[in-house]
């Protein structure tokens, strides 16, 4: 039996649940470190229905499965695909009708003693990356996914909406790729992280609201995408990064006037994340707000919501 942080759809708690089985095609990780991210905050709340051990965020030490990967450090992606339908096919398997997904959909997942992956899922950590560092895997590939989705031109103009954890990456992954960003937020520490890095920062309270031909919503609330869509110039694009449990009502009108773009943003590869955190081009190790031992990662959850609060890692 292992430790893990368990939902049930009433009540959060660590308790016992059976050692994951390493089936074929799976491989056991050993966790060092997980990460609390929003969407756990969210699936407490009701997102996704979900039910289990959750936690999405991982870096630790394979311990049962194919021997070239055993003892080996790794981050893991988060979706297991079924590799076998015409979504996959295509590259696809985060968006395969049949997936499962971490501690979100299906299985269990990382705020635990242990975790099963796909070992297709798994990406070695580089030398040089401390733990705390490499944690930050899965939503800094999520913030790379933009340059996936957008051609981001040099001074291309930027508005990222929202100072939290997933924000923060944006801006700077924005920052690095050429663009010429705006981070608006609430919060002035939380934007100084942002202001040591060279990048145009402004509390909400004072921005004067000037549109921009790009823009990332990242707030985390249900209230942020009409703020998204002021924001956004005629013909500009809107990134949704927010997952949350309330369903607003939603005007499209404006969408249709100002003929704006919008592209959903999730999951994104992990190879430009890790180069990322092995060369130093984005710096996670600022946010790093709190660590609570697994044994009281209920409590995690809890500090992740207090104000001013940015990454909560959930130790051995």
């Amino acid at each position: 039996m292992m430790r893990a942080l368990t939902w049930d759809g009433v009540r959060l708690q660590v308790a016992e649940r059976p050692d994951p089985v390493c089936s074929e095609g799976m491989a056991v990780v050993e966790v060092g470190v997980a990460g609390v991210c929003n969407t756990d905050v969210e699936i407490v709340r009701g997102y996704m229905n979900f039910r289990g051990v959750i936690g999405h965020e991982l870096v630790g030490t394979v311990r049962e499965g194919p021997s070239a990967w055993r003892g080996k450090r790794v981050v893991a992606e988060i979706n297991f695909a079924c590799g076998r339908c015409a979504v996959c096919a295509r590259g696809l398997g985060r968006h395969c009708a049949t997936r499962t997904v971490m501690g979100i959909l299906g299985a269990d997942g990382a705020m635990a003693e242990q975790v099963a992956v796909p070992v297709a899922n798994l990406h070695a950590v580089p030398d040089g990356v401390p733990d705390e560092a490499a944690v930050f895997a899965e939503p800094l590939a999520a913030a790379f996914e933009i340059l996936e989705q957008v051609h981001v031109r040099p001074r291309t103009r930027a508005l990222v909406l929202g100072d939290g954890k997933l924000g923060l990456l944006c801006a700077q992954v924005l920052h690095q790729a050429g663009a010429s960003v705006l981070a608006v937020g609430r919060h002035e520490d939380k934007l100084a992280l942002l202001r040591a890095r060279g990048i145009e920062t402004v509390l909400a309270s004072d921005w004067a609201g000037d549109p921009a031909e790009l823009v990332v919503e990242a707030t985390g609330s249900a209230e942020g995408f009409a703020a998204a869509v002021r924001a956004t110039l005629p013909r500009g694009t809107l990134i949704l990064k927010s997952t949350v449990a309330s369903r607003p009502e939603v005007d499209l009108a404006p969408l249709v006037v100002n003929e704006i773009t919008v592209v959903g943003s999730r999951c994104g590869s992990f190879e430009p994340a890790l180069r990322a955190l092995s060369s130093g081009s984005v710096e996670v190790l600022p946010l790093v707000s709190a660590r609570v031992p697994l044994d009281r990662a209920d409590e995690a959850l809890r500090v992740a919501q207090q104000p001013g609060v940015l990454k909560v890692l959930v130790t051995r």
